[in-house]
């Protein structure tokens, strides 16, 4: 009898579920450095029922939305012409590739001198995040297009602007989408970070408050929270791409 591949999917994370639970109640850790999943979903239901998880899960979503959408769009226009010029490829992917290496805490002094401590810092860093996954895909999927694609484009009198669109972008699209989807990944990476520059509102902010303030339970209820959201938008963005090149054939 075979499984369903969506039942399978929920396997490992009931795994998960009843490892902690055995875990929590084995006494290798304290209550307060482990506490029990039950803990954990009282203090959703603490933090639901105040208002305030869903102010901190709606300004987490927004930050990260913004930014991806900018990254994103910087990362394809930088890499279409970073995949399409061999002189723009040898001029720009060098800086960009160190810039990629530099760890996301490290931009956050420079965005706080530069553009203070509001909303704006926030989004960008998680810009920078979803950019490189988003440049590097596309530049090496246009760079590495079929070159017989490119023939036959040409043999039916495609150039410039119209082979771009018709053969190179349809061509590298697969690709493009998988990008898109790392880029999604990173910005939600890259937003604890963010939400570190004075913020007092985020799943980040909620993370770091309640390592302050000794609150186990809400830290691992933030964790488990960016953990879903993240799921939840790859999954969205992944329908969506589905559906993209679904309508294309």
């Amino acid at each position: 009898m075979s499984v369903p591949r969506g039942a399978l999917g929920i396997v490992v994370p009931l795994a998960l579920l009843g490892s902690w639970q055995l875990l929590a109640g084995s006494g290798v850790y304290s209550e307060a450095q482990l506490p029990p999943p039950g803990e954990v979903v009282a203090a959703f239901g603490e933090l639901a029922g105040r208002g305030e998880l869903w102010h901190h899960l709606a300004i987490s979503t927004q930050r990260v939305l913004i930014g991806f959408a900018f990254g994103a769009g910087g990362g394809l226009a930088l890499g279409a012409l970073v995949g399409l010029s061999r002189a723009a490829n040898a001029a720009l992917s060098p800086t960009i590739q160190a810039l990629r290496a530099v760890p996301s805490l490290a931009w956050v002094p420079l965005l706080l001198l530069w553009l203070g401590i509001g909303e704006t810092p926030k989004i960008v860093l998680v810009a920078i995040g979803a950019f490189f996954p988003v440049y590097s895909t596309v530049s090496a999927a246009l760079a590495h297009v079929d070159p017989q694609l490119v023939e036959v484009g040409r043999a039916y009198g495609r150039s410039g602007v119209r082979l771009i669109g018709t053969v190179l972008f349809p061509a590298a699209t697969p690709s493009i989408l998988s990008g898109l989807r790392l880029g999604l990944a990173q910005g939600w990476l890259f937003l604890v970070a963010a939400e570190l520059i004075a913020s007092s509102m985020g799943l980040g902010f909620l993370l770091i408050d309640s390592q302050n303030t000794g609150r186990t339970d809400v830290m691992l209820l933030a964790i488990v929270l960016l953990a879903a959201l993240g799921k939840l938008s790859d999954t969205l963005l992944g329908l969506a791409g589905w559906r993209l090149l679904a309508a294309r054939r």
